[in-house]
């Protein structure tokens, strides 16, 4: 995504991107954050065996995956959509690449990896990803909470005990990947079967919003609007150097208009470049 001087310069100016606005509504309120944990008990019970109603690209990789590792098959697309948006030439600043963003040489190499080029091949990263968040699951005794934020921050820095406290960037991270997971599971419908054919999701692109270095503040800027304009478009999206970027996501010049007075109604005065990408 290009991320335009402007917004960059935003990032800077507010302490690295750790914007805070005291004379903002979205920076002064109190924002209620879900209990993950019972979210993702409430998936795996009720929704965790939907069909997405997108076709994501190496869609047959993550059944393969999925099969075999017997997990949900929109979990695996969720983590994939967090950690790369399906870009399998994706890396980041912590050694981490491909699809999944497996790390190298540690994690990679204790999943069969030898050589870091391997990590770019998309089914095999997909399928070591899929293993990885297995051994999490099966680590913490099925606690899908504790499985994701492991997948991140490692499981040697989050506790077995159920019920325990973990790190806020964990905590952070799998409510990251459950949003993600709501972006996958929109539309589907339990006991309905998906669409024949069915659109195929890309990427897009994305219209830069603002850039957080602190990801609790991106989740608070992103639940303020949830809450206040829940057919508003924004997403967001880790960077390779960790940061956490909102994007407003748009088809149509008079949708990004509309969008655009949206936020600004709410308190966030929005500048985008005249050429609608």
């Amino acid at each position: 995504m290009r991320v335009s001087i402007v917004i960059i310069m935003v990032w800077l100016l507010s302490g690295f991107g750790s914007l805070w606005a005291p004379n903002t509504a979205w920076a002064r309120l109190e924002i209620k954050k879900l209990d993950y944990a019972k979210a993702w008990k409430t998936y795996l019970a009720d929704q965790s065996a939907l069909e997405p109603v997108s076709e994501y690209p190496y869609e047959a990789c993550f059944r393969q995956a999925a099969k075999r590792y017997d997990l949900p098959l929109t979990l695996l697309l969720a983590m994939a959509r967090g950690e790369s948006d399906f870009n399998a030439r994706a890396g980041s600043s912590k050694s981490c690449y491909g699809i999944m963003q497996i790390q190298w040489p540690g994690t990679a190499g204790d999943l069969g990896f030898t050589a870091k080029e391997q990590l770019y091949d998309p089914c095999r990263n997909i399928s070591a990803g899929a293993k990885y968040i297995r051994m999490m699951l099966d680590r913490y005794n099925g606690d899908l909470h504790r499985a994701v934020a492991a997948y991140n921050y490692g499981p040697g820095r989050i506790s077995r005990t159920r019920g325990a406290p973990i790190p806020k960037g964990a905590d952070w991270y799998s409510g990251y990947i459950y949003h993600h997971l709501q972006q996958v599971l929109a539309g589907a419908v339990k006991g309905k079967p998906s669409p024949a054919k069915k659109k195929k999701y890309t990427p897009g692109t994305k219209i830069p919003v603002i850039l957080f270095h602190n990801p609790l503040r991106a989740r608070d800027f992103m639940a303020y609007f949830k809450e206040r304009a829940p057919n508003l478009k924004l997403d967001w999206f880790r960077t390779s150097l960790g940061e956490t970027y909102i994007v407003l996501l748009t088809e149509t010049k008079d949708e990004q208009d509309k969008s655009v007075q949206q936020m600004k109604k709410l308190g966030y005065h929005l500048k985008i470049d005249k050429a609608f990408q």
